[in-house]
């Protein structure tokens, strides 16, 4: 290093995340501290394949150097174990976004998740993604030397970190001179890691965890000294991973753990996987789908602008690892591999938004993964639950994404309903029409802002009365949901919120005739309720849907449900305004007093509809009137 390089150092300071994931993986991860050298192939494995893919159009980036691979070294003298590749590499700017910050989504959901406790901890941190950072599991110290391809030998980074002493916390860049393009990390052991300065233990975590790697992980080879009575490290490299495309050998000779391997590889995940699809596809289009389910959420997945997908390869060359085209975005947590027989090696992002080939893909990939989730609800059910709870309110976007598949989607919707009236969202549609009632043709569904709100809805009163189901949708995308899914195996959706209550046979000839009788009677009643709150309702009308509340609000037959409509409102669209119906209980003791009320009858139908419209989950436009319309109400009744 020349004295302008070292004067050139910068000693900066970690992201404040960096600094407490770091201590948390330290003290918690360090049971399973050999996911370390997982990590650290995995990454540089990665690196390789960026290189080859941005040589597609620069051959000049593989610097007469095209044969790609990671070494890993061991110095037991120094205590050092290296592990290093020959990709891509790292500019100075490259090396402070990727190792000095967490640059994901999800950063500060996930450090409110934190508990203290180790264990949780172990598993969240999983979750989250160790990568790089894991290297200090084993080390208390890390030096990374790297330069990007392309890049002139004096343009390389070294980035240095120590986690003991007063500089813990801290790093320095410096630039330096490296012949040869790709990144090496050094890691000077803990006083307590001699184990990994044994050669047969690396080979053994590589060949663990690592064995799938496409690219060959060479180590010197050693042999028996009989003079020393020990192991010699000899001049000649050994390849100690089978360095071949796991996707691209037979299911008989892939074993669970190499394919539990290869997602924690390919996802960048701590938890193995819950499932996984492996096929080949021969005939117009060849291809290879090795597809996985994920046991967990990623924290980004509610952010639909993040970069998800499977990574694509064309006749084993790595192309892209976000390809997002070769998946619906309804299926954003699948991770996984595709091989195409079929694409150009230099295919772009642009030439996938157009390719015919793309499709065939995406719509093989999509059957596949669908027809793995309906293996799940059948066959696994335990693991369909878990499925659900993770990733189900994703897959219930696919209902309006994707027509060509909705019968498919909607056949693998769970939700909550009054059959068990609890939140847990265990009920198909299947299942609800499998326990219909005699005589009912719809399946009946309520919508509200919560469980709670949906589950008390006075909707369900007549419901709850005569044993019919009903689904309580408290999700914001249930409403995408039922907007989109109008009928299932020949039932029709029907919201209990909406237009008049029509049960069918369900529905006695006694009670439709009180109905219209005591419409008559009240006829009077009703008009002038109708003119006491002119410009709050469309209408006023009998119903026999009440049997314990005294009114609710529904939304008129083609008008936009009053839930829906909240939540447009909420999100800042600005909706054309319809008014509800008031819909009140005819046997309600409040509904009788009107028949004969006449000071403050105003005042009591205001109250009716302001009741009303909090029991349905909206909110007063005048809380303050609603609160001194009671107080006077309730005087008035003590006679004071």
């Amino acid at each position: 290093m020349t004295v302008e390089q070292m004067s050139s150092a910068q000693t900066l300071n970690f992201q404040a995340e960096v600094k407490q994931l770091l201590h948390l993986m330290i003290h918690s991860l360090y049971s399973n501290r050999e996911i370390f050298l997982r990590e650290l192939v995995s990454n540089a494995s990665d690196a390789c394949d960026k290189l080859r893919f941005e040589a597609l159009e620069n051959g000049g980036l593989f610097e007469n150097d095209g044969e790609l691979k990671i070494r890993v070294a061991l110095d037991k003298t120094a205590r050092t174990l290296t592990i290093a590749d020959n990709g891509i590499g790292m500019s100075r700017d490259e090396v402070v976004t990727n190792l000095g910050t967490i640059a994901k989504s999800g950063t500060k959901e996930f450090f409110g998740k934190l508990t203290g406790d180790q264990k949780k901890d172990a598993h969240l941190i999983g979750q989250f993604g160790v990568g790089f950072y894991s290297a200090f599991i084993v080390a208390d110290k890390v030096t990374v030397r790297t330069r990007r391809a392309g890049l002139a030998a004096s343009e390389a980074v070294q980035w240095e970190c120590s986690m003991t002493g007063d500089s813990a916390g801290e790093y320095t860049v410096q630039p330096i001179d490296k012949a040869d393009r790709g990144t090496e990390i050094t890691l000077h052991l803990r006083d307590d890691q001699d184990d990994l300065l044994s050669s047969w233990k690396l080979r053994s975590i590589i060949q663990k965890y690592s064995d799938h790697i496409l690219q060959p992980i060479v180590m010197k080879k050693e042999q028996w000294d009989e003079e020393k009575k020990e192991q010699v490290v000899t001049d000649e490299d050994e390849t100690v991973n089978k360095a071949n495309a796991l996707w691209a050998r037979a299911k008989s000779e892939v074993s669970d753990e190499e394919y539990t391997e290869f997602y924690k590889h390919v996802g960048h995940d701590y938890e193995p996987p819950l499932a996984w699809t492996h096929s080949k596809v021969e005939g117009r289009h060849e291809y290879t789908q090795l597809l996985y389910v994920p046991g967990h959420a990623p924290f980004d997945m509610w952010d639909r602008q993040a970069r998800h997908g499977v990574k694509l390869y064309v006749r084993r060359v790595f192309i892209m690892d976000d390809a997002e085209k070769l998946m619906p975005m309804y299926l954003r947590f699948v991770r996984g591999v595709v091989d195409s027989n079929d694409l150009p090696l230099n295919v772009s992002r642009e030439i996938l938004q157009e390719s015919k080939d793309i499709d065939t893909l995406r719509a093989g990939c999509t059957k596949k993964v669908l027809g793995l989730l309906e293996d799940l609800a059948e066959n696994h059910k335990d693991k369909y639950v878990t499925f659900w709870k993770e990733f189900g309110q994703v897959l219930k976007e696919g209902v309006g994404e994707d027509h060509a598949n909705k019968d498919k989607i909607a056949g693998l919707l769970r939700f909550a309903s009054t059959q068990a009236d609890t939140a847990e969202e265990v009920v198909s549609l299947a299942d609800y029409i499998g326990r219909m009632k005699e005589g009912q043709d719809k399946i009946y569904f309520v919508t509200a802002d919560s469980f709670n709100a949906a589950k008390n809805s006075p909707h369900l009163e007549i419901f709850r009365k005569k044993g019919i189901e009903v689904l309580l949708l408290s999700n914001r995308v249930d409403e995408w949901v039922v907007g989109n899914l109008t009928e299932f195996e020949g039932k029709q959706l029907a919201s209990v919120a909406k237009g008049g209550l029509d049960l069918g046979s369900l529905e006695d000839e006694a009670e439709k005739a009180a109905v219209e009788k005591e419409t008559g009677e009240l006829k009077d009643m009703l008009d002038k309720m109708k003119a006491s709150l002119e410009g709050k309702v469309k209408e006023v009308r009998v119903t026999h849907r009440l049997t314990d509340s005294p009114a609710c609000l529904v939304a008129d037959e083609h008008d936009m449900g009053m839930n829906l409509a909240r939540l447009m409102k909420a999100a800042g669209q600005n909706m054309p305004i319809s008014k509800p119906i008031l819909e009140i209980n005819p046997s309600h003791p409040v509904v009788l007093r009107l028949k004969y009320e006449d000071a403050q009858f105003d005042d009591w139908a205001a109250v009716l509809f302001d009741q009303a419209l909090l029991a349905e989950g909206g909110t007063l436009d005048d809380p303050a009137s609603f609160v001194k319309r009671i107080n006077q109400l309730m005087l008035a009744m003590n006679g004071k």
